[in-house]
């Protein structure tokens, strides 16, 4: 339902009240949202200096096709230029502004059809192979430079993203009262989505021996994963890690801790499951995102095949 009292106001109002709607509505992370705010915002501050005013909510229907190609020109020229993935982005997310002016003010931006994003060549996931994925989750134990608590936890969470193709932010929001783990753990995801993903005694396991090992006293409330003060382990952390052991395994820059759920997906593609348990498994909204591990799995079994054919 349109809302004219929205129409009048200034555009960055506007701008509140989507990232509600998508806070609230769809439920996107906190981290999409800090990233479509950031967008829009910078959209909007050029359309200010290039009209020499502050627009409404209203004035955002007679954007031109050409403005807003000046703007995408400016991010991709200016002091931190955008590839063109980068851009296909931010052209996304100024639309998805523009459809909620339409729904929700009314306001409608017919201009906004004329503009084409870059082409953007699909990037393929980049799976570490079976071999290489037990040496990270090995690792951690013959690191000398970490408490083996520490060196316990972080098996156990790097075991979660390999073992459940669990993204870091699923692994680290899990709480005290989710372990001992069941044969089967629900996972909220992206866009609140849930999913139920079987948990192999493997998986069990390294969670337990982690427990048996941290230092702290736990209300069922609190996050599972703990840093060595004690509080949330963060992202940053599990990343870090996996630089680290990487490192000293001599592994490749794309191996990282959401290579391990790639991994997982593909790992399993390989031994014969199918794409829609697969895309179950991962929590993926479309099973076109899905379809990608068919085309890694396949350029394996052509390098496997130069490899060893006679006349490869």
């Amino acid at each position: 339902m349109a809302d004219p009292e929205l129409n009048a106001r200034p555009a960055h109002q506007a701008l509140g009240a989507w990232l509600v709607h998508l806070s609230d509505e769809r439920r996107l992370s906190p981290r999409t949202l800090e990233a479509y705010g950031h967008i829009v915002r910078l959209y909007l501050g050029f359309l200010d200096r290039h009209r020499g005013e502050a627009l409404s909510a209203a004035d955002l229907g007679s954007v031109t096709a050409a403005e807003v190609r000046a703007h995408l020109a400016e991010r991709r020229s200016g002091d931190h230029p955008l590839n063109a993935r980068s851009l296909s982005q931010t052209l996304s997310a100024i639309r998805t502004f523009h459809v909620f002016l339409d729904r929700r003010c009314g306001v409608a931006t017919p201009q906004l059809a004329l503009v084409r994003g870059p082409k953007v060549k699909p990037s393929l996931p980049r799976p570490v192979t079976a071999d290489q994925a037990r040496g990270l989750l090995q690792e951690p134990d013959a690191d000398p430079d970490v408490e083996p608590w520490e060196a316990g936890r972080d098996r156990a969470v790097l075991t979660l993203l390999y073992g459940c193709g669990l993204r870091i932010s699923e692994a680290l929001s899990l709480t005290r009262a989710d372990a001992p783990l069941p044969e089967t753990l629900r996972i909220t995801g992206k866009g609140g989505k849930t999913r139920m993903v079987p948990v192999l005694p493997a998986v069990r396991t390294a969670v337990e021996d982690y427990l048996a090992l941290q230092p702290f006293v736990m209300t069922p409330d609190d996050p599972l994963f703990r840093a060595k003060r004690g509080g949330a382990l963060s992202p940053r952390h599990v990343q870090a890690t996996v630089q680290r052991l990487r490192g000293r395994l001599g592994l490749p820059a794309s191996a990282t801790p959401h290579a391990l759920r790639h991994s997982f997906a593909t790992h399993l593609l390989g031994a014969g499951a199918d794409l829609r348990s697969i895309q179950e498994l991962l929590g993926h909204a479309s099973l076109s995102t899905t379809q990608k591990y068919t085309a890694v799995d396949a350029a394996r079994l052509m390098e496997a095949y130069a490899a060893a054919h006679p006349r490869g």
